[in-house]
């Protein structure tokens, strides 16, 4: 049977007036694993629903109010952290080590910029993916892709590859591990990661009593990427009804139109820190396409944080099929992404990496000189991240153009 809680009235038309954490469930929805049995995950969710939030209201208010200042050009917002975290204690050594790495290039960005800086981790939560295709052909054998830890196991395996509700409870101790991580590590760091299995957030959405306001508790700021933006599906009428401050990434493929909307159906008050829209449009597309958006954002009078994803438009596939990322690339959108704002009368308000906290040999570029290298220490669950050499590259050039 399913769980008790989850079996709410669902409005008939969900809008802003008449949301409700459920209210999802009567929308198309992108990008989901095919979970062997629904009762299951809906006890696993009910089970989520009665465990403790993992962030406090008045850290995500002061969050979004810090953001407001970053889109005039007053702060400047570092948003940093893995692809896909591991669970468990792998998480929790790798969480103190992206706390030490964030920091860091936080505190250099505000002595070169001189504004503060907001450090933001994709961290305690960043465990499920979305995925070009639902399967992948391995040695013969079609088997579902790797969806992040939060869904299934990265071995090709049929049994490793089985969606399991049950992985949810696993990701939530170690996020909650995690965020005590960053507490011990001196705060500072807040939490972010795309929201993809909405069963798992809507379990951790909760009702601040005294403003009447609902609150996703899993994350401070969490956001809706390129291939969940459809603005009829569930994933950002999921947003709308959140107090927290919302994050959507924007690609080549999305229209004037599609943006406007967007920007209606999340900042229908145009409240400055409610929404932020990630560029990550590729180096060759942007300068085509980021600039009418720009301005149309700008003439309907959303005061949105525009930041910029210089990474996940510059995906390739390297030798021996390997995914990896080439720095002049990234730091060539990165460039575009400053004159496009500046010249439209706009501040950067941040940049997004996917970032290693060890030595890695993922992407090309600095102390990797070419794809031959990669093998050398190549450890993601997913995507290519930055070395530390590698991320001072970028910031290098980010500073740069802000100077111009």
């Amino acid at each position: 049977m399913p769980s008790p809680r989850l079996l709410v009235r669902r409005p008939e038309a969900p809008t802003i007036d008449s949301w409700s954490p459920a209210g999802w469930r009567t929308l198309p929805i992108a990008q989901q694993p095919t979970w062997p049995d629904r009762d299951e995950l809906d006890a696993v969710a009910d089970y989520l629903s009665g465990l403790p939030a993992l962030t406090e209201v008045a850290e995500i208010r002061r969050l979004r109010e810090d953001i407001a200042r970053a889109s005039v050009g007053e702060a400047f917002v570092l948003q940093a952290g893995d692809c896909a975290e591991p669970l468990g204690m792998a998480a929790t050594t790798s969480a103190r080590a992206k706390h030490r790495a964030i920091t860091a290039l936080g505190e250099r960005l505000a002595r070169e910029l001189r504004r503060p800086t907001i450090g933001v981790g994709r961290l305690a939560g960043q465990f499920a993916k979305p995925r070009s295709e639902p399967f992948e052909a391995v040695d013969g054998q079609l088997l579902p892709v790797f969806r992040g830890l939060m869904v299934n196991e990265p071995e090709a395996t049929a049994t490793a590859r089985q969606a399991d509700p049950y992985r949810l409870l696993s990701c939530y101790y170690t996020a909650r591990q995690v965020v005590a991580e960053l507490a011990r590590s001196g705060g500072g760091v807040r939490t972010s990661h795309e929201v993809l299995i909405l069963e798992y957030e809507q379990a951790l959405t909760r009702l601040d009593e005294a403003s009447g306001e609902w609150f996703l508790r899993s994350t401070h700021l969490p956001w809706v990427g390129e291939r969940t933006r459809a603005v009829d599906g569930a994933h950002l009428h999921f947003l709308a009804g959140l107090g927290n401050p919302v994050a959507v990434k924007v690609g080549p493929s999305a229209t004037v139109d599609e943006v406007l909307r967007i920007c209606a159906l999340l900042d229908p008050h145009r409240r400055p820190g409610r929404l932020t829209l990630i560029s990550r449009m590729g180096h060759r597309q942007i300068a085509d396409h980021l600039p009418a958006l720009v301005r149309a954002v700008a003439d309907a009078g959303h005061p949105v944080a525009w930041m910029c994803d210089a990474m996940h438009g510059n995906t390739v596939r390297g030798a021996g099929g390997v995914k990896t990322r080439h720095l002049d690339t990234i730091v060539g959108e990165l460039t575009t992404f400053v004159e496009v704002l500046r010249s439209h009368g706009r501040e950067p308000a941040g940049l997004h990496l996917e970032i290693a906290a060890d030595d890695v040999t993922e992407c090309v570029g600095a102390g990797v000189v070419d794809e031959s290298q990669l093998g050398r220490a190549y450890r993601s669950l997913c995507d290519p991240r930055l070395n530390h050499e590698q991320a001072d590259a970028v910031v290098d050039a980010l500073v740069t153009a802000m100077h111009r």
